[in-house]
């Protein structure tokens, strides 16, 4: 389980088929003395992975190694990854942290794109598509996470997801890196998903 809040941003050195898997290879540089360790689970934007490999940098660093299942890469945005590009990335969180963001799980619900921003005041409304499937998954004023990050929603005109980045946020996460067209990975709110899932049981 995650919480939405970025604690640092890596950079892919490589990533490339490897039998029936895909090898993704990162380097990240935690804010703390907590570092990753082998099995551990890290949402990279956003997407649950398994430390299956570290190697500790003499910057204070780490390279760690995950493995992408056919499922994973088709359910995501990851199959436009490469080299170099930089990666939102949370280790899990712990039993008794406070919560900043809301509950993540790190299984991405689908994928959608960026279509426009726009700056106000240093801050950026950015305007994303997403599939029809999880438009009843999204609520005005409710949370929704982009690439692994923690959002309130703005607006939900048809088809489209609005949202708002503050500084901060813009200075802190990649999710502006790469413009518009830019694929993400979405994950809709947990509650939402129960509700509507509920729902379809409803007066059967």
């Amino acid at each position: 389980m995650f919480t939405g809040l970025i604690e640092a941003v890596g950079q892919v050195r490589s990533f490339v088929p490897q039998g029936g898997l895909h090898r993704l290879w990162l380097t990240a540089k935690w804010p703390d003395d907590d570092a990753a360790a082998l099995g551990d689970s890290v949402a990279v934007n956003g997407c649950c992975l398994t430390v299956v490999a570290v190697e500790h940098l003499d910057d204070g660093g780490q390279a760690l190694v995950f493995e992408l299942s056919s499922e994973t890469i088709a359910r995501t945005a990851f199959g436009a990854l490469g080299a170099a590009q930089p990666v939102n990335l949370e280790r899990a969180a712990k039993l008794g942290q406070r919560l900043g963001g809301h509950l993540v799980t790190g299984h991405v619900d689908g994928t959608g794109q960026l279509l426009a921003m726009q700056e106000s005041g240093g801050a950026f409304d950015v305007t994303y598509a997403v599939p029809a499937d999880l438009e009843p998954e999204l609520v005005v004023k409710g949370s929704v996470a982009i690439d692994g990050v923690s959002l309130t929603v703005n607006a939900l005109p048809p088809g489209l997801l609005q949202v708002t980045l503050i500084p901060h946020t813009v200075a802190h996460t990649q999710l502006l890196h790469g413009g518009p067209g830019k694929q993400v990975n979405l994950e809709t709110d947990l509650v939402a998903k129960h509700i509507r899932r509920l729902a379809q049981f409803v007066g059967r």
